[in-house]
Protein backbone atom coordinates (compact mmCIF):
# COMPACT_ATOMS: atom_id res chain seq x y z
CA UNK A 1 0.00 0.00 0.00
CA UNK A 2 1.01 3.60 -0.53
CA UNK A 3 -0.43 7.06 0.13
CA UNK A 4 -1.34 9.56 -2.58
CA UNK A 5 -3.21 12.85 -2.84
CA UNK A 6 -6.22 12.63 -5.16
CA UNK A 7 -9.06 14.76 -6.48
CA UNK A 8 -12.65 13.68 -6.97
CA UNK A 9 -13.77 16.80 -8.86
CA UNK A 10 -12.46 20.15 -10.13
CA UNK A 11 -12.75 21.92 -6.79
CA UNK A 12 -9.14 23.10 -6.63
CA UNK A 13 -6.46 22.18 -4.14
CA UNK A 14 -8.81 22.59 -1.18
CA UNK A 15 -10.60 19.48 -2.45
CA UNK A 16 -7.51 17.26 -2.33
CA UNK A 17 -7.70 14.10 -0.24
CA UNK A 18 -4.83 11.94 1.07
CA UNK A 19 -5.82 8.29 0.58
CA UNK A 20 -4.37 4.79 0.64
CA UNK A 21 -3.98 2.75 -2.55
CA UNK A 22 -2.68 -0.72 -3.36
CA UNK A 23 0.68 -0.84 -5.09
CA UNK A 24 0.49 -1.41 -8.84
CA UNK A 25 2.75 -3.37 -11.14
CA UNK A 26 4.12 -1.57 -14.19
CA UNK A 27 2.81 -2.65 -17.57
CA UNK A 28 4.76 -2.99 -20.82
CA UNK A 29 7.02 0.02 -21.34
CA UNK A 30 6.30 1.32 -17.84
CA UNK A 31 8.33 1.86 -14.67
CA UNK A 32 7.37 2.07 -11.03
CA UNK A 33 8.99 4.92 -9.15
CA UNK A 34 9.16 5.13 -5.37
CA UNK A 35 8.64 8.88 -5.03
CA UNK A 36 11.04 10.70 -2.72
CA UNK A 37 9.98 14.25 -3.63
CA UNK A 38 7.68 16.08 -6.03
CA UNK A 39 7.37 19.74 -6.98
CA UNK A 40 4.39 22.06 -7.29
CA UNK A 41 3.67 23.77 -10.61
CA UNK A 42 1.12 26.32 -11.75
CA UNK A 43 -0.07 23.97 -14.47
CA UNK A 44 -1.10 21.48 -11.79
CA UNK A 45 -2.93 24.23 -9.91
CA UNK A 46 -4.84 25.19 -13.06
CA UNK A 47 -5.63 21.56 -13.84
CA UNK A 48 -7.21 21.16 -10.40
CA UNK A 49 -9.71 23.84 -11.45
CA UNK A 50 -10.15 22.57 -15.03
CA UNK A 51 -8.42 25.68 -16.42
CA UNK A 52 -5.57 23.85 -18.11
CA UNK A 53 -5.05 22.92 -21.77
CA UNK A 54 -5.83 19.29 -20.83
CA UNK A 55 -8.50 17.75 -18.62
CA UNK A 56 -8.68 14.54 -16.60
CA UNK A 57 -10.27 11.58 -18.36
CA UNK A 58 -11.79 10.33 -15.09
CA UNK A 59 -11.79 10.66 -11.31
CA UNK A 60 -10.30 10.03 -8.82
CA UNK A 61 -7.22 11.68 -10.30
CA UNK A 62 -3.71 12.29 -9.02
CA UNK A 63 -1.88 15.58 -9.52
CA UNK A 64 1.74 16.29 -10.39
CA UNK A 65 4.17 16.04 -13.32
CA UNK A 66 7.55 16.68 -11.69
CA UNK A 67 9.09 14.17 -9.29
CA UNK A 68 12.22 12.30 -8.30
CA UNK A 69 12.46 8.83 -6.83
CA UNK A 70 13.98 5.39 -6.87
CA UNK A 71 13.02 2.90 -9.57
CA UNK A 72 11.79 -0.29 -7.89
CA UNK A 73 10.10 -2.21 -10.73
CA UNK A 74 10.29 -2.41 -14.53
CA UNK A 75 7.60 -3.44 -16.98
CA UNK A 76 8.18 -5.68 -19.96
CA UNK A 77 10.33 -4.24 -22.71
CA UNK A 78 11.99 -1.52 -20.61
CA UNK A 79 15.70 -1.17 -21.30
CA UNK A 80 18.33 1.27 -20.11
CA UNK A 81 16.73 2.05 -16.74
CA UNK A 82 18.35 0.71 -13.58
CA UNK A 83 16.38 -0.60 -10.61
CA UNK A 84 17.58 1.01 -7.38
CA UNK A 85 18.74 4.24 -9.07
CA UNK A 86 17.22 7.72 -8.77
CA UNK A 87 15.31 9.05 -11.77
CA UNK A 88 13.23 12.15 -12.49
CA UNK A 89 10.01 12.53 -14.41
CA UNK A 90 9.92 14.76 -17.48
CA UNK A 91 6.97 17.13 -18.04
CA UNK A 92 4.09 15.48 -19.88
CA UNK A 93 0.33 15.26 -19.56
CA UNK A 94 -0.05 12.51 -17.00
CA UNK A 95 -3.90 12.34 -17.03
CA UNK A 96 -4.76 10.84 -13.61
CA UNK A 97 -1.36 9.27 -12.97
CA UNK A 98 0.13 12.22 -11.18
CA UNK A 99 3.16 12.20 -8.92
CA UNK A 100 1.61 13.53 -5.69
CA UNK A 101 2.15 10.41 -3.63
CA UNK A 102 4.58 7.73 -2.54
CA UNK A 103 4.47 5.59 -5.70
CA UNK A 104 4.04 6.29 -9.41
CA UNK A 105 3.62 4.21 -12.53
CA UNK A 106 5.08 6.16 -15.45
CA UNK A 107 6.09 5.40 -19.02
CA UNK A 108 9.84 4.87 -19.32
CA UNK A 109 9.77 7.51 -22.09
CA UNK A 110 9.20 10.19 -19.45
CA UNK A 111 12.09 9.37 -17.14
CA UNK A 112 15.63 10.69 -17.05
CA UNK A 113 18.48 9.87 -14.68
CA UNK A 114 18.76 12.29 -11.77
CA UNK A 115 21.74 14.66 -12.18
CA UNK A 116 24.82 13.63 -10.23
CA UNK A 117 25.29 15.36 -6.90
CA UNK A 118 21.72 16.58 -6.47
CA UNK A 119 19.42 15.54 -3.63
CA UNK A 120 15.97 14.12 -4.29
CA UNK A 121 14.38 17.50 -3.51
CA UNK A 122 16.75 19.31 -5.87
CA UNK A 123 16.31 16.68 -8.59
CA UNK A 124 12.53 17.07 -8.41
CA UNK A 125 12.71 20.84 -8.86
CA UNK A 126 14.44 21.39 -12.21
CA UNK A 127 12.73 19.47 -15.02
CA UNK A 128 9.73 21.75 -15.47
CA UNK A 129 11.21 25.23 -15.18
CA UNK A 130 14.43 24.82 -17.14
CA UNK A 131 13.18 22.87 -20.18
CA UNK A 132 10.12 25.15 -20.33
CA UNK A 133 12.46 28.12 -20.75
CA UNK A 134 15.26 26.41 -22.69
CA UNK A 135 13.38 25.62 -25.90
CA UNK A 136 11.92 29.08 -26.62
CA UNK A 137 14.96 31.02 -25.39
CA UNK A 138 17.71 28.91 -26.98
CA UNK A 139 16.30 26.69 -29.73
CA UNK A 140 13.65 29.07 -31.08
CA UNK A 141 14.57 32.65 -30.15
CA UNK A 142 18.29 31.95 -30.67
CA UNK A 143 19.50 33.83 -27.60
CA UNK A 144 22.85 35.46 -28.33
CA UNK A 145 24.59 38.82 -27.94
CA UNK A 146 22.50 41.48 -29.66
CA UNK A 147 19.22 39.62 -29.19
CA UNK A 148 16.64 41.12 -26.80
CA UNK A 149 14.14 38.90 -24.98
CA UNK A 150 11.23 40.06 -22.81
CA UNK A 151 10.18 37.79 -19.93
CA UNK A 152 6.82 38.60 -18.34
CA UNK A 153 6.00 37.51 -14.78
CA UNK A 154 9.73 37.00 -14.44
CA UNK A 155 9.64 35.92 -10.78
CA UNK A 156 7.86 32.70 -11.75
CA UNK A 157 10.20 29.72 -11.78
CA UNK A 158 10.05 29.42 -15.59
CA UNK A 159 10.46 33.18 -15.94
CA UNK A 160 13.52 33.23 -13.73
CA UNK A 161 14.90 30.23 -15.63
CA UNK A 162 14.51 32.19 -18.88
CA UNK A 163 16.53 35.07 -17.43
CA UNK A 164 19.25 32.71 -16.24
CA UNK A 165 19.46 30.91 -19.56
CA UNK A 166 19.37 34.08 -21.64
CA UNK A 167 22.23 35.52 -19.59
CA UNK A 168 24.32 32.37 -20.21
CA UNK A 169 23.90 32.88 -23.97
CA UNK A 170 24.64 36.61 -23.85
CA UNK A 171 21.18 37.93 -24.79
CA UNK A 172 19.81 41.17 -23.36
CA UNK A 173 17.10 40.06 -20.93
CA UNK A 174 14.21 42.25 -19.77
CA UNK A 175 11.98 41.03 -16.94
CA UNK A 176 8.65 42.38 -15.74
CA UNK A 177 7.23 42.26 -12.23
CA UNK A 178 4.40 43.96 -10.41
CA UNK A 179 6.49 44.83 -7.36
CA UNK A 180 9.61 46.95 -6.88
CA UNK A 181 10.90 44.65 -4.13
CA UNK A 182 11.48 41.93 -6.76
CA UNK A 183 14.03 44.01 -8.67
CA UNK A 184 17.20 42.76 -6.87
CA UNK A 185 16.13 39.13 -7.26
CA UNK A 186 15.54 39.50 -11.00
CA UNK A 187 18.77 41.41 -11.57
CA UNK A 188 20.72 38.69 -9.78
CA UNK A 189 18.95 36.03 -11.87
CA UNK A 190 20.03 37.64 -15.13
CA UNK A 191 17.79 40.59 -15.99
CA UNK A 192 19.68 43.43 -17.68
CA UNK A 193 16.57 45.58 -17.18
CA UNK A 194 13.60 45.21 -14.85
CA UNK A 195 10.27 46.88 -15.59
CA UNK A 196 7.97 47.29 -12.60
CA UNK A 197 4.45 47.44 -14.03
CA UNK A 198 2.36 47.67 -10.89
CA UNK A 199 -1.23 46.96 -11.89
CA UNK A 200 -1.02 48.86 -15.20
CA UNK A 201 0.85 48.09 -18.41
CA UNK A 202 0.43 51.58 -19.85
CA UNK A 203 3.58 52.84 -21.55
CA UNK A 204 5.22 49.40 -21.64
CA UNK A 205 5.91 49.52 -25.38
CA UNK A 206 7.58 52.94 -25.11
CA UNK A 207 9.74 51.83 -22.20
CA UNK A 208 10.86 48.77 -24.15
CA UNK A 209 11.83 50.92 -27.12
CA UNK A 210 13.81 53.26 -24.88
CA UNK A 211 15.62 50.42 -23.13
CA UNK A 212 16.61 48.89 -26.48
CA UNK A 213 17.55 52.17 -28.23
CA UNK A 214 14.63 51.73 -30.60
CA UNK A 215 15.49 48.15 -31.60
CA UNK A 216 12.56 46.59 -29.75
CA UNK A 217 12.30 43.00 -28.51
CA UNK A 218 13.25 39.98 -30.61
CA UNK A 219 11.14 37.60 -28.52
CA UNK A 220 8.63 37.61 -25.67
CA UNK A 221 8.33 34.71 -23.22
CA UNK A 222 4.87 35.52 -21.95
CA UNK A 223 3.08 33.83 -19.05
CA UNK A 224 0.48 36.57 -18.62
CA UNK A 225 -1.44 37.00 -21.87
CA UNK A 226 -4.72 38.79 -21.39
CA UNK A 227 -4.31 42.54 -21.54
CA UNK A 228 -0.53 42.71 -21.29
CA UNK A 229 0.30 41.55 -24.80
CA UNK A 230 -1.46 44.49 -26.42
CA UNK A 231 0.85 46.82 -24.47
CA UNK A 232 4.16 45.42 -25.70
CA UNK A 233 3.45 44.39 -29.32
CA UNK A 234 4.23 47.89 -30.61
CA UNK A 235 7.81 47.25 -29.43
CA UNK A 236 8.33 44.05 -31.45
CA UNK A 237 11.48 44.05 -33.55
CA UNK A 238 11.39 42.75 -37.11
CA UNK A 239 10.82 38.97 -37.25
CA UNK A 240 10.11 38.81 -33.51
CA UNK A 241 8.40 35.83 -31.88
CA UNK A 242 5.87 35.75 -29.07
CA UNK A 243 5.86 32.55 -27.01
CA UNK A 244 2.56 32.50 -25.13
CA UNK A 245 2.79 29.77 -22.48
CA UNK A 246 0.65 30.85 -19.54
CA UNK A 247 -2.53 32.68 -18.67
CA UNK A 248 -1.97 34.47 -15.38
CA UNK A 249 -4.49 37.11 -16.49
CA UNK A 250 -7.06 34.27 -16.71
CA UNK A 251 -8.14 35.36 -20.19
CA UNK A 252 -6.79 34.48 -23.61
CA UNK A 253 -5.19 37.42 -25.39
CA UNK A 254 -6.56 38.79 -28.60
CA UNK A 255 -3.94 37.96 -31.21
CA UNK A 256 -2.44 41.33 -32.27
CA UNK A 257 -2.60 40.79 -36.02
CA UNK A 258 -1.81 44.38 -37.01
CA UNK A 259 1.41 44.40 -34.97
CA UNK A 260 2.36 40.98 -36.30
CA UNK A 261 1.88 42.18 -39.89
CA UNK A 262 3.96 45.28 -39.26
CA UNK A 263 6.90 43.46 -37.65
CA UNK A 264 6.67 40.19 -39.61
CA UNK A 265 6.36 38.55 -36.19
CA UNK A 266 5.06 35.12 -35.19
CA UNK A 267 2.65 34.29 -32.37
CA UNK A 268 3.18 30.79 -30.95
CA UNK A 269 1.03 29.05 -28.36
CA UNK A 270 3.90 27.27 -26.65
CA UNK A 271 3.97 24.11 -24.53
CA UNK A 272 7.13 22.33 -23.42
CA UNK A 273 5.26 19.04 -23.80
CA UNK A 274 5.57 19.26 -27.59
CA UNK A 275 9.36 19.54 -27.46
CA UNK A 276 9.84 16.78 -24.91
CA UNK A 277 7.65 14.52 -27.07
CA UNK A 278 10.17 15.00 -29.90
CA UNK A 279 13.00 12.51 -29.33
CA UNK A 280 15.77 14.70 -30.74
CA UNK A 281 14.64 17.89 -29.02
CA UNK A 282 14.13 16.00 -25.76
CA UNK A 283 17.65 14.55 -25.87
CA UNK A 284 19.15 17.97 -26.62
CA UNK A 285 17.33 19.61 -23.74
CA UNK A 286 18.31 16.89 -21.26
CA UNK A 287 21.94 16.96 -22.37
CA UNK A 288 22.11 20.75 -22.17
CA UNK A 289 20.62 20.90 -18.67
CA UNK A 290 22.81 18.10 -17.31
CA UNK A 291 25.94 19.72 -18.75
CA UNK A 292 24.98 23.17 -17.47
CA UNK A 293 24.29 21.87 -13.96
CA UNK A 294 27.55 19.90 -13.95
CA UNK A 295 29.46 23.04 -14.96
CA UNK A 296 27.90 24.98 -12.08
CA UNK A 297 26.28 27.52 -14.41
CA UNK A 298 22.83 26.73 -12.99
CA UNK A 299 21.73 25.36 -9.64
CA UNK A 300 18.35 24.45 -8.11
CA UNK A 301 16.57 27.19 -6.20
CA UNK A 302 14.25 25.81 -3.51
CA UNK A 303 11.94 28.16 -1.66
CA UNK A 304 10.21 25.77 0.77
CA UNK A 305 9.95 22.05 1.42
CA UNK A 306 6.82 20.53 2.97
CA UNK A 307 6.08 16.98 4.17
CA UNK A 308 3.58 14.88 2.22
CA UNK A 309 0.82 15.46 4.76
CA UNK A 310 1.02 19.25 4.21
CA UNK A 311 0.48 19.29 0.44
CA UNK A 312 -2.66 21.44 0.72
CA UNK A 313 -0.79 23.95 2.90
CA UNK A 314 2.00 24.02 0.30
CA UNK A 315 -0.54 24.79 -2.45
CA UNK A 316 -2.03 27.54 -0.32
CA UNK A 317 1.42 29.06 0.22
CA UNK A 318 2.16 28.96 -3.50
CA UNK A 319 -1.06 30.85 -4.27
CA UNK A 320 -0.18 33.72 -1.93
CA UNK A 321 1.91 36.73 -3.03
CA UNK A 322 5.50 35.84 -2.07
CA UNK A 323 8.63 37.85 -1.39
CA UNK A 324 10.67 34.63 -1.44
CA UNK A 325 11.10 32.83 -4.76
CA UNK A 326 11.98 29.38 -6.02
CA UNK A 327 10.38 25.98 -6.18
CA UNK A 328 7.97 24.62 -3.62
CA UNK A 329 8.65 20.91 -3.12
CA UNK A 330 7.01 18.08 -1.20
CA UNK A 331 9.21 15.47 0.47
CA UNK A 332 7.35 12.18 0.91
CA UNK A 333 9.54 10.63 3.60
CA UNK A 334 9.88 7.47 1.54
CA UNK A 335 13.41 6.00 1.68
Amino acid sequence: MHKAWVMHDYSGFEGLSLEQFPDEEPGPGEVRLRIEAFALNWGDMDLMENRYSYSFSSFPARIGMEAAGIVDALGAGVDGIEVGERYCTLPHFYDNRGASGESLIVKARYLTKAPAGLSAVESASIWMQYPTAYYPVVELARAAPGRVILVTAATSTAGTAALEIGRLFGATMIGTTRYEYNRPYLEEAGADHVIVTGSSYDGLDQELKELTDGHGIDAAFDAIGGGMMSHYVAALAKNARIFFYGMLDSTFPEIPYAALFQSNALFQAYSVFNYLEDDKMCARGIEWLNNTLAAGDLSPNIDRVYPLEEYVEACRYMKEPRRAHGKVVIETGVN
